[in-house]
């Protein structure tokens, strides 16, 4: 790809990129957008295959974070780390001690906290290097993990889904297919399961499948999830299981999930609707965990988090009656409703205030 065409086409303000030899950090963090405030997204780790892929990913997840935030009515921009690495084998103090004095030389443009292969602690040990990370246990101060906080603003959405869908929110009675186990769906099947629904998983890691038979959950084979019969199919995995060859075999009148990206491409969410799917867009509906974030920074405690993500509910309603007052996907509507939020700020009036140079 040729990055600069792209960045300016989709008007992103910066990618960096840092190496620690010591201790073997090769890390990328991207700012989308900072109108609303600084940049936040979370640090992901993965073992990418080639440097192309994880520019890539990350210029893709920097953008849907300043969407995010702005859909949730937070004053944050969009942004996103990777770390090129295994979690699993890759991980030490000295890592994500370089990684937090990356984050710390830009100053407070990005903040961040835990993603796909990070966890708390990794972000105990970068708070070592640098204020600018989030997500602290909570006996140091922070809200602990925003899984919780994600799970619980997933729940509502898929909630205002069957109101749209089905004339009623309640989950009583159905069936939700979650494919990916992990810390948010398995605190929405949680809820599910308070709810009286039943759940379907699926999911490559042992262990998960572990907990999601323990909590009650049919097993399938990880391809056989998107053909289950069931009212609500939650992606919750990794990006781009959207696509033209996974979205006909899709058994369920609503797609609710918790991954980012779940479209590999934005004609995708007009597929959906053809084939008449319900979409609730990923980054309306997962807004969970940069809520925690907001919260923990501004002081707030977990039930202030847990308020706020509630308004999930009526993000989405807002979303879907969007889509159908002005003829376009859920997809769309969504991205329309972010951007209005975004422009009314950009283009409130510079009021001089006689301190100093004037800023530009």
């Amino acid at each position: 790809m040729n990055i600069f065409d792209y960045m300016d086409e989709y008007d992103y303000e910066q990618l960096a990129m840092y190496t620690d030899k010591q201790s073997g950090l090769r890390a990328l963090i991207c700012i989308h957008d900072t109108t609303l405030g600084p940049a936040c997204g979370g640090t992901r780790m993965w073992p990418f295959a080639t440097e192309e892929e994880a520019i890539t990913d990350v210029l893709r997840l920097a953008r849907a974070m300043t969407y995010k935030s702005a859909l949730a009515g937070l004053d944050l921009g969009g942004g996103k780390a990777l770390i090129i690495g295994d979690p699993r084998t890759g991980k030490s103090e000295g890592l994500f001690r370089a990684h937090g004095r990356f984050v710390n030389t830009l100053g407070g443009r990005f903040l961040t906290t835990e993603d796909v292969g990070t966890v708390v602690e990794d972000i105990v040990h970068m708070r070592k290097e640098t204020p600018y990370a989030a997500g602290l246990p909570e006996s140091m101060g922070g809200l602990g993990g925003a899984e919780v906080i994600t799970g619980y603003g997933l729940y509502r959405g898929a909630q205002a889904c069957c109101a749209e869908v089905f004339g009623s929110d309640s989950l009583e009675g159905r069936t939700v297919a979650i494919q990916g186990f992990g810390k948010v769906a398995s605190n929405f099947a949680r809820h599910l399961i308070e709810d009286g629904a039943g759940i379907i998983a699926a999911d490559v890691d042992e262990g998960r499948i572990a907990l999601a038979s323990e909590m009650g959950a049919t097993i399938v084979a990880p391809d056989d999830i998107y053909a289950a019969e069931c009212d609500v199919f939650s992606p919750c995995a990794l990006g781009g299981v959207l696509n033209s060859d996974t979205i006909p075999r899709i058994r369920a009148p609503i797609v609710a999930g918790a991954a980012n990206n779940q479209l590999l491409e934005d004609r995708h969410a007009a597929e959906l609707r053809d084939a008449g799917i319900l979409y609730a867009p990923d980054f309306a509906i997962n807004s969970g965990g940069v809520i925690a974030i907001a919260c923990e920074l501004a002081g707030y405690g977990r039930d202030a988090a847990l308020d706020m993500a509630s308004g999930v509910y009526q993000t989405i309603s807002d979303v879907i009656a969007r889509a159908k007052s002005d003829g376009v996907t859920t997809a769309e509507a969504a991205n329309r409703q972010a951007e209005a939020r975004i422009e009314s700020v950009r283009n409130v009036r510079d009021v001089y205030g006689g301190k100093g140079p004037r800023k530009g």
